[in-house]
């Protein structure tokens, strides 16, 4: 179940962080390419750390609905 968490809040944040920069590109200014690619690159990693994380036994605890 830990992954299922772990997928559904990469989607989530995937999706916040392509709305955020459709928005700067479209209504600001444009974002240089190597910025953007930081940007996947970080959220990337993150998803690596959360999925190593649970595969080595540890918790990702998703909301508690009590």
């Amino acid at each position: 179940i830990s992954v299922l968490w772990l997928l559904i809040g990469i989607v989530c944040l995937a999706g916040v962080i392509w709305l955020v920069l459709y928005g700067i590109k479209k209504f600001v200014t444009p974002i240089p390419d190597r910025l953007e690619q930081g940007i996947w690159f970080i959220l990337l990693l993150l998803c690596v750390i959360g999925a190593l994380t649970i595969l080595a036994g540890g918790t990702f605890h998703g909301p508690s609905f009590r």
